[in-house]
C-alpha cells in the first residue's frame, strides 16, 4: 500500500473531519498496510459517532487483530455455557464456571466479536458512550435527576441591600401569588413566568435569584452554559431538557439561567448547531413536553441586546428589569456585611458609602479587601496589630474605581441608537439623570 496515497487520503479527513465515509476508508487503508493503531483511532472516532457502524466495527476487530476474542463457530452458536471441556494450563476448572445470565452476555456485532470486552479492553482508545454504575438505568432513557443540581437557598430578600424595585416586580409576579394561593386562583394568575435581569456586572443580580428562592422556601437550580453545552449532536438539547425536567419536578423551583446571552445568543448570529440549543430553550419555556407551573425562570445578562428575541416575548422572558449600582444606603449595608468579621474601629459606613457612588457590590467588596491589606501591611511592618480605620477605607476608595463605567459606555450607544421599541426606556431614564450622553 502506497504511504503517498495514505498520506493524501490523510490529509483530506483532516481538511473533511465529519466525512465519516473519507474516513472509513483510510481505517481500510491503514489496516491493509499494516498500520492497525492509526486505524483503531480513526474506526473509533466514527463509532463515536455512529455506534452502530458495521464497517468501523469489522475495522477495529481486523485492526486488532489477535487481541480479538475467538469467533463462534459458523452458523452463529456458541457452544453451551455449562459445557465441560477439558482445563488447558490456568484455565478455570469446570466445576467454576457457571451459566451467565442473558443479561450479563457480551454485546456482540453481526460478526460475533465481542465489543463490550474490547470496550473494557481498549476503552482510552474507545471510551465508553455511558458510564452509570450496576443496576443504574441507561441515563438516555428517560429522565435521571441529578440531585446536586438542586439546591437550598438559606439566603432571603431581607439580605439584599436596595433594589426596591426589582423586589416590587418579583413580588407582584411571583411571590405575591405564591403566598396567595386563593387569590390567585381567583385572579387566574399562573405560577409560571420569567424575568431577565440585566445590568453592569457585579451589582447582584446572581445574589437577588437566591435570594428569590430562598424568600419562597423553594429549590434553586444554577443553569451556565457548561452545564448544557456538550461537543455531540444533540446532547447540548438533553441536557437543557434534563434540567429544566428537574426544576419541574422540584417546584415550586427558581430555575436561574446565568449569562442567558451566551445560551441565548441571536441565532442569525449562530451556527446551526448553536440554533438547535437556541430552539431547545425555547420549547423548554414554553412548557410544551411538560407544564412549567411552579417554576420559575430567572435569567440574567451583562448584555441584553445579544439575546434573541423570540426569547423575550409574552410567555417567557416577558419581564425585564435594570439592576443599577446600588444607591447610598445599599451601598452602606453591603459595606456593612463586608465589614462584619473584620477587626474596624470609627469606620463611617455613610461617609464611605457618600465616596463609593456608581461602585457596584462586587467594587465594594474589593474595597473591604484592599482596606484589610492596608491594616495587615501595617500590622506586618509595626509588629502590633491594628484594627481597619477610616482612613484604610477612604485609602481604599481612592484606589478602587468603579467597574461600572465601562458597561454603561456601551449601554448608552444602545439606549441612543436601539432603543426604537421603548424595552431600554429605564436604561436611558437612569443614564439621563447621570446626565451620561
Amino acid at each position: 500500500m502506497s504511504d503517498a496515497l495514505i498520506n493524501s487520503l490523510a490529509a483530506a479527513v483532516e481538511a473533511r473531519p465529519d466525512d465519516l465515509t473519507l474516513r472509513l476508508h483510510l481505517a481500510e487503508m491503514l489496516v491493509a498496510a499494516g498500520r492497525g493503531p492509526e486505524a483503531i483511532g480513526h474506526a473509533a472516532q466514527i463509532l463515536a459517532r455512529e455506534p452502530g457502524n458495521n464497517g468501523a466495527q469489522q475495522v477495529m476487530a481486523r485492526a486488532l487483530g489477535g487481541t480479538a476474542p475467538p469467533v463462534p463457530p459458523a452458523g452463529g452458536e456458541q457452544a453451551p455455557p455449562t459445557a465441560t471441556v477439558a482445563p488447558e494450563a490456568g484455565a478455570q476448572p469446570p466445576e467454576a464456571a457457571t451459566e451467565r445470565p442473558a443479561t450479563e452476555r457480551p454485546a456482540t456485532g453481526g460478526s460475533g466479536f465481542d465489543w463490550a470486552a474490547m470496550e473494557e479492553q481498549f476503552g482510552d482508545v474507545v471510551p465508553p458512550r455511558f458510564a452509570r454504575a450496576d443496576g443504574e438505568p441507561d441515563p438516555v432513557r428517560g429522565h435521571a435527576d441529578r440531585a446536586f443540581d438542586v439546591e437550598r437557598s438559606a439566603v432571603t430578600l431581607a439580605d439584599v441591600g436596595g433594589m426596591a424595585e426589582v423586589k416590587k416586580r418579583l413580588e407582584v409576579s411571583f411571590l405575591g401569588p405564591l403566598r396567595n394561593p386563593k387569590l390567585r386562583s381567583l385572579f387566574g394568575k399562573s405560577l409560571r413566568g420569567g424575568l431577565l435581569l440585566y445590568g453592569p456586572p457585579g451589582c447582584g443580580k446572581t445574589f437577588l435569584a437566591r435570594a428569590v428562592a430562598g424568600e419562597m422556601g423553594a429549590a434553586f437550580i444554577s443553569l451556565s452554559i457548561t452545564d448544557v453545552l456538550n461537543m455531540w449532536i444533540g446532547s447540548s438539547e438533553r441536557n437543557l431538557h434534563d434540567l429544566f425536567e428537574s426544576a419541574r419536578g422540584h417546584a415550586p423551583c427558581v430555575l436561574f439561567l446565568d449569562e442567558i446571552d451566551a445560551l441565548g445568543h441571536k441565532r442569525s448570529q449562530l451556527q446551526s448547531s448553536m440554533r438547535t440549543v437556541v430552539n431547545q430553550l425555547l420549547t423548554e419555556l414554553d412548557g410544551v413536553d411538560g407544564g412549567n407551573d411552579g417554576v420559575f425562570v430567572l435569567a440574567a445578562t451583562n448584555a441584553p441586546w445579544d439575546v434573541d428575541a423570540a426569547l423575550r416575548r409574552p410567555g417567557r422572558l416577558d419581564r425585564t428589569v435594570l439592576v443599577l449600582p446600588p444607591d447610598r444606603p445599599a451601598r452602606e449595608a453591603i459595606l456593612e456585611y463586608h465589614l462584619r468579621d473584620r477587626p474596624v474601629v470609627g469606620i463611617d459606613l455613610a461617609a464611605v458609602a457618600a465616596a463609593t457612588e456608581h461602585y457596584s457590590g462586587a467594587d465594594l467588596a474589593h474595597l473591604c479587601e484592599t482596606a484589610a491589606e492596608y491594616a495587615m501591611r501595617d500590622s506586618i511592618a509595626t509588629g502590633e496589630v491594628r484594627m481597619i480605620s477610616q482612613a484604610d477605607m477612604l485609602g481604599a476608595a481612592r484606589e478602587v474605581r468603579p467597574s461600572t463605567d465601562a458597561w454603561f459606555a456601551t449601554a448608552r450607544n444602545v439606549a441612543m441608537f436601539a432603543n426604537e421599541s421603548g424595552e431600554y426606556d429605564d436604561l436611558a431614564a437612569y443614564l439621563k439623570k447621570r446626565k451620561i450622553r
